[in-house]
């Protein structure tokens, strides 16, 4: 998959000489498209206890819902590229913003489950587009000089994660939610439109080196555990966000302090991207993992069981070690990929882990539905320590790391 790679293609393709200004609109609208795509990810956590009152689901049924969502982005990724390839990554990136807001728009006007589920599964349909277009967007209009945009690219993402369900729940407090619904399916419209009138053409992709060399044949040994590390340590993000508001609602919080507490969460992810990022070029990436994962299984913890106040605190730096794994290992991809099939590794970490994100909110829901959501979130803190004899394992496979 050509698009999916932003770190491969900006260290394999010369830096190209397009203008500042044109290189900055790239960064910019790349960066909007992923705060949008992003906030109407993780926007879905707010509205989950506002569809279990409304029609009486369970955490099976609701997992479903988010489960519908993450499955979209991960099983049409691929496709996604091979449309950007035929029709021009700009237009594919408009056309799934249009979709993304218009499956908003339609679970607004869902009168079940059923029609929550089709609605989900066109926007993240919609949303699997924006990753591998937008960060292949923002590597090709910087070339070689793509490490540092990339960073504000995925920062953005992380913002849109903190902004948009914050202000979701906020307009839950003063509106129902299917208005709230509309006005987001309006802002991702907006965007859509700013992308069409403003967004500059996106480079095709470079051709890929044929040539493999015997490091990145003795990393490329070591991807299935990457993928399976990070597979994991989605898998335990994503159910544990999923049973966050429901632990807090025991905990006494109101529909807008829940969103606060996720934005929380969120913000601290996105020093966490950032900060682990710097610290695994520093520390090595196996020490950076073993302390995000063993951090995160602590607090997760934590979380179960303090009271509502020393939680709210917590939260941020939960959140920061809850997300600062995945930048480790998004770091590591092209080190164990062969050096030919760098964009090919990259379409299968992130497929295989997005759906991760997919299926594990199903498995700690049924735990939810027969325990409870503190015991589902207790389980997420379980799951989180087997990656700590797998990052062992991983650190002889990487070069010096």
């Amino acid at each position: 998959m050509t698009n999916s790679s932003p770190i491969a293609s900006s260290s394999t393709s010369p830096a190209l000489s397009r203008p500042p200004d044109t290189r900055r609109r790239t960064l910019a609208l790349s960066g909007l498209a992923h705060a949008l795509h992003d906030g109407y990810t993780d926007a879905i956590y707010v509205l989950l206890p506002v569809w279990r009152a409304e029609f009486g689901l369970d955490y099976v049924a609701l997992a479903l819902l988010r489960g519908l969502y993450a499955g979209a982005m991960a099983l049409l990724q691929m496709p996604a590229s091979w449309l950007a390839d035929r029709l021009g990554g700009r237009a594919v990136l408009i056309f799934g913003t249009v979709l993304a807001a218009a499956g908003y728009a339609l679970a607004g006007f869902s009168g079940g489950a059923l029609g929550l589920c089709a609605a989900l599964f066109l926007a993240g349909a919609g949303s699997s587009v924006q990753h591998p277009i937008a960060s292949s967007a923002v590597a090709r209009a910087y070339g070689s000089a793509a490490r540092g945009p990339l960073g504000t690219y995925n920062f953005s993402g992380d913002l849109g994660k903190a902004i948009i369900p914050a202000a979701l729940s906020l307009g839950l407090s003063i509106a129902p939610w299917r208005p709230s619904l509309w006005l987001l399916a309006l802002a991702g419209m907006a965007v859509a439109a700013l992308l069409a009138f403003s967004m500059p053409r996106i480079e095709p992709a470079p051709p890929s080196s044929a040539a493999v060399s015997g490091t990145a044949r003795r990393g490329g040994r070591g991807f299935p555990l990457l993928l399976a590390i990070g597979v994991i340590d989605t898998g335990v993000r994503m159910g544990f966000l999923t049973f966050l508001p429901f632990v807090l609602q025991l905990k006494g919080a109101s529909q807008p302090l829940i969103g606060t507490a996720l934005a929380l969460v969120f913000l601290g992810g996105a020093a966490g991207k950032l900060a682990c990022g710097w610290l695994a070029q520093r520390w090595g990436i196996v020490a950076v993992t073993l302390c995000t994962e063993g951090m995160t299984a602590l607090m997760i913890a934590l979380a179960a069981v303090l009271p509502l106040a020393p939680l709210l605190v917590l939260l941020p730096l939960l959140g920061l070690t809850l997300n600062g794994t995945s930048s480790v290992l998004y770091g590591t991809v092209p080190e164990l990929a062969p050096a030919d099939r760098t964009e090919r590794a990259f379409a299968i970490f992130y497929t295989g882990v997005i759906g991760s994100g997919a299926l594990s909110p199903l498995l700690f829901g049924v735990v939810g539905d027969h325990a409870g959501p503190v015991a589902a979130t207790l389980g997420t803190a379980a799951a989180a320590l087997i990656n700590l004899p797998l990052a062992l394992a991983l650190g002889p496979l990487l070069a010096r790391r």
